[in-house]
This record gives C-alpha cells, structure tokens and sequence, in this order.
C-alpha cells in the first residue's frame, strides 16, 4: 500500500504551520524562514526500505525506514527523535518521540492529493502536497 504514496509531491496549501512549529519548540527566527519554503517531498520504496527526502531552500533531509520498525532520526529543526512509521489502511503514521514528547505526521492519499496532518498535543496543522 505504500506505493501509493511514491513519486514527487510539491507543496501546495499549509494550514496552521506555523502554530505547530511553536508547539514543537522551534524559534521564531527559523518559524519565519520555513513559511516562506515550498519544499518537494520525494517518496520511493526498495524492497522493505521506505525512503522520504524531503528539498527545500533551507535544507535537505531524508529518512530510510523500514515500516514498523524504530529508527534515529534528526528533524529538520535539529531534533534527536525515535521514530517509528507504520501503515493503518491508507494512511502512513510516522510517530517521533523525544525528552518526554511525541508528534505523530499522518500522511494519506486524498483524491490524488498528499495530506499530510501534524499532530503535536491539541494543535493540529494540514499541509496538502500534489503530485509532480
């Protein structure tokens, strides 16, 4: 199922960004700088590794996974987080934990589109991605 979810995906519409930026910690300097980015996310699968690489102006950074399995992962705003990334039907669950914390990114095919749903505490963002 998560051929799916393979190709190149722009983002086209964000939602709430920027307070889910301020409930992960990350500072108002670099919240300012990432909306101003569009970034590309690049999806492809090899065998049982799943691999996300994510483009932007700012900075690149990409996860190689295999689904259910716990992995390291380094954030884009410099985080040291455990993630774990399972397959629920249609939607990719990607959960990082760190200091106590945990963020859940659910990812889903709607109508051709990526939307992709942040999820730290109460505060909820949506950003929707088109395929290339």
């Amino acid at each position: 199922m998560v051929e799916s979810f393979v190709g190149t995906w722009k983002l086209v519409s964000s939602e709430n960004f920027d307070d889910y930026m301020k409930e992960l910690g990350v500072n108002s300097a670099a919240r300012n700088m990432a909306a101003l980015v569009k970034p590309t996310v690049r999806i492809s699968v090899n065998g049982e590794v799943v691999k996300i690489r994510t483009e932007s102006s700012l900075r690149n950074i990409e996860i190689s996974f295999k689904l259910g399995e716990e992995f390291d992962e380094t954030t884009a705003d410099n985080r040291k987080v455990k993630s774990i990334v399972t397959l629920d039907s249609d939607t990719m669950i990607h959960v990082q934990k760190w200091l106590g914390k945990e963020t859940t990114i659910k990812r889903k095919i709607v109508d051709g589109k990526m939307v992709v749903e942040f999820t730290m505490n109460n505060v909820v963002s949506t950003r929707t991605f088109e395929k290339e």
